[in-house]
């Protein structure tokens, strides 16, 4: 009664991507994933411990980076 129901997002209406996410996308470990949110390359926030990411800045940020 009353609650809240909350869907998993699909990938086609995704807007942010977690730090395993990344990982995966670049093929390295979460702590390098991490190393590379620390650096403030793309634009993420925190929310509590859960750190999310911008799909579209670091979609753009790793489209730079492949055009280099």
């Amino acid at each position: 009664m009353g609650g809240i129901k909350i869907e998993n997002q699909n990938s086609a209406t995704k807007e942010t991507y977690s730090i395993n996410e990344i990982a995966q996308i670049l093929d390295i470990s979460n702590k390098t994933a991490y190393s590379l949110v620390h650096e403030n390359l793309f634009r993420h926030v925190r929310i509590g411990k859960i750190i999310r990411i911008s799909k579209k800045s670091f979609d753009q940020w790793l489209n730079n980076f492949a055009d280099a």
